[in-house]
Parts: C-alpha cells; structure tokens; sequence
C-alpha cells in the first residue's frame, strides 16, 4: 500500500468538481458532516459503559466519540508529520491531512452502535437468532445474508450510514471511510486468522459488498485471500483503534472514580504505572479536591500514550503498509502492561457492576421486544400477507416516514427490509427505544386521558 493513494480524495458517485484552492480541506468537510449529522447527534442519548444518571461527569457516547476524535486527531498529525518528512517527494498531502482524516474517523466510529451500547447488538443478534418468529427470514435469504442478521455489527452498520450519498447517510471520503473500517472483511468468511486483529469482527454487510470493494480498489488496500473478500486494514485505521482503547481504558476508569466504584488510590495507582517518570506525586498537593487530581493524572497519561503510540505506529510503517503488521497498537506500547491491568480491573470491578448489568438486561429486553413487533409487521406487510392484520398495520405506522419511504420504493428482498428495520432500531437513542417500547407494550400512553 502507498500512502498517495491511501489518502484519497474521492467520494462515492461524487462528480463534483474540486476547487483549486478549498478553504476546508475535503477530510475537514468529512468532519463537518459528521458532526452535524442525526446519528452522530443520536449519540448524546446513548450509553458508554454506565447508564446515563444525573451526574454531569459520566460519558455518553457523544462525549466518549469527541474525545477519540481529538486523540485520534493528534495521533495523526504526528504520525503524518514524520511521514511527509520521510516522502518530501509528497505533494498536497499535509500533516493536517493525516490528522483530519484519523480524526473524522474517529469521530464517527461509534455511529453505527444501537441503543444500550454493545449489549444492543446482541440483542439484535439473538432476536434472529432464537426468536421463533425469525425462522420464516431465514428460509428467505442468502447464507451470508442471514449470517449479518444473526452477528449485528455496529461497525458494518457504521460503515452503511457513512457511505450513503441521500438524505439518510453522509458519504465521506474513501480516505476516511478506510480509516473508519478496523475490520475489513465480510460477516461470513469460510475462514479467519484469528491472530489478526482486524479479522475478530467484520466491517460491512452483504448490502455494502459492492461498496467495499470498489473502496479497496480505489485506496489499493492488500488482499488477505485469492477466493473471499478479505483485506489489509488501512493504516491509519490503527490509529483510530489505538484512540478509541486510549479513551475508553483511561476515561472509563475515570468515570468509575467519580461513580464511586473505584477508589483514589486505586484510580492514581492505574495511572500512575502508566506514567512511571513522569508522575509526580508533590505537584498533586497543590491540587485541590481528589477529581481535579484524577482529570490532570488523565491528561498527562493520555499525552504519554499518545507519545508511545505514535513511536509504535512509525517504528512499524512498512510492515504496517506491507500487511505483515495486524495487532492493536496498544499492546505494542511500552505502557501495554499497564493499560491490560486496567482492562482487567475493569471487567472485573466496572463492566459487572449491578447498574451496568441492570443496563445491559433492559437493553434486550427493549431492543427485542421492539423488533419482534416492527420486524413481525413488515414481513406480513410484504412477505406473508394474508397474515397481515390491524394490529400489524397500526405498528407499520409507527415507522418512520423514511423508513416507509425505503420500504415501498421499491420492491426489496427479504434481507433489505430487514435492513431497514434495523436502521430504524439502531438509529434510535436509549430514551425514544424504552418510550416506544413502553407505548407498543401499552405501559404508558400519550393519548388523551380523562380525569
């Protein structure tokens, strides 16, 4: 792989003609697209790790997706920095270029999530999976088909939103959509190298088959199979994984201090392994209050890692470009350690504590009890329609007009529709999927109420 022709330009059916002198940069209109778009507003209402409480100091995904941007923003300027350094042959390719692309990337890398962060996509994929009221879809689609259904990836989902050119999507450069992608590869391969990072999940669905490869073609990312559609991730993708482990690791731990699930001590001793030289226990004392002194311990350690990571990633460049290099960037660091000790405090004392386990049994139930009606109805509506009742036609009205508009447009296969359902059920925030869940369950009604 180049990085000419990884830092691309080009959008999908995009024939516009460029100006010669843009005052933004195309990587900068990717960024404002993204950050003026519906689902990425969306992420305001969706939970990070902890259910969304009172405290102004706990992230949603919103907050959680600024802060990866502005990581992955500085990971890629530096990066970018030393590689036009070592090409000074690179025309019209700037450092800042490196750093809008990561950092549009980053920014967008969780609008794809359902509601309920990732206990979301389990449930979608086990209503396909167990309900007994999925086996007529399965008998209607291809293998592969079914096999998006019944893993439900955020990422994939990602990826369809971001390559969109209408209303409902934001077609981004294919320079960006690279860097978004950490999994290039279909949901169903025949097989895997599970030592490869980008090959533990899949990046896009049967639906975006034909986008994807045109994307790879375009940027000329390296194939990984002479028979299946497998790639290279594109480098810069490492960057946008290494923010994203960076920000969850340390701002979760941050979040459960000022949740009371961890300790100070335990919160500056994590920390503090990280900074190893570098912490200063003296200058602490004149910080007052033990949440100021936690937000400066995560703001220098965010800075060291960034430092580490950005050595790591130019230290392995070519192998990096050549393929040969597939793991995550922060397992190569010398503070790897230390963030793997984090990691497993984590599971252990964070991600099983009750209100996140509470979360997490809402979250199926919501998620499946909404598409058992939404996806029940749109199948008898088109598939099955003698089976097609009142009550089937009331709940096909509650969709939303545009994902009744993509329904009737035309006359789509089982698996589009299905598609459309779970555009419509991943798009929604946690607050409008109970509210609606509550409403169709006849829990709570906004009708007229007499007194």
């Amino acid at each position: 792989m180049n990085w000419k022709e990884l830092i691309s330009e080009e959008r999908f059916g995009d024939k516009k003609k460029k100006s010669d002198a843009p005052i933004r940069s195309e990587f900068e209109v990717d960024f404002d697209r993204i950050i003026f778009s519906q689902p990425f507003r969306r992420l305001q209402d969706k939970t990070q790790v902890f259910p969304l409480p009172e405290q102004d100091f706990v992230h949603t995904r919103l907050t959680h997706s600024l802060e990866v941007s502005s990581v992955g923003r500085s990971l890629g300027k530096n990066v970018g920095a030393e590689i036009i350094n070592r090409n000074p042959d690179f025309k019209n390719i700037t450092a800042f270029d490196f750093g809008a692309i990561t950092g549009a990337a980053s920014l967008a890398h969780d609008v794809g999530n359902p509601p309920f962060g990732h206990s979301g996509e389990e449930a979608i994929s086990d209503f396909f999976k167990s309900n007994p009221k999925s086996n007529k879809i399965k008998n209607e689609v291809s293998d592969a088909e079914w096999s998006d259904l019944i893993n439900f990836e955020g990422n994939a989902q990602g990826f369809r939103l971001l390559i969109r050119n209408n209303l409902q999507g934001l077609n981004i450069t294919k320079a960006t959509l690279g860097a978004f992608t950490k999994y290039p590869r279909p949901s169903l391969v025949s097989s895997r190298d599970k030592i490869r990072k980008s090959q533990k999940k899949y990046g896009f669905f049967q639906s975006e088959n034909a986008e994807f490869e045109s994307l790879a073609e375009t940027l000329n990312l390296q194939s990984l199979s002479d028979s299946e559609k497998i790639w290279c991730r594109h480098p810069l993708a490492f960057l946008v994984e290494a923010a994203d482990d960076i920000c969850y690791n340390i701002i979760d731990l941050e979040d459960s201090f000022g949740l009371g699930l961890v300790s100070y001590q335990e919160a500056e001793g994590f920390l503090a392994n990280i900074l190893q030289e570098r912490f200063m226990p003296e200058k602490l004392t004149a910080i007052p209050g033990e949440k100021e002194k936690i937000g400066v311990l995560r703001a220098v350690t965010i800075q060291k890692l960034v430092q580490q990571v950005t050595e790591t990633f130019l230290e392995n460049e070519s192998e990096i470009l050549s393929g040969k290099f597939d793991r995550a960037l922060t397992n190569n660091i010398p503070a790897s350690d230390a963030l793997d000790e984090i990691g497993k405090f984590s599971v252990e004392r964070i991600y099983r504590c009750r209100p996140v386990l509470e979360k997490e049994a809402a979250g199926f139930e919501v998620i499946s009890g909404l598409l058992e009606s939404f996806v029940e109805a749109v199948f008898l509506k088109f598939y099955s329609k003698d089976s097609y009742s009142h009550r089937h036609e009331s709940m096909y009205r509650l969709l939303p007009d545009y994902t009744k508009y993509k329904l009737e447009e035309k006359e789509n296969t089982v698996y589009e529709s299905m598609l459309y359902v779970t555009d419509f059920i991943s798009g929604l925030t946690d607050s409008t999927a109970i509210s609606i869940f509550r409403t169709i369950k006849g829990i709570t009604f906004q009708g007229n109420r007499r007194g």
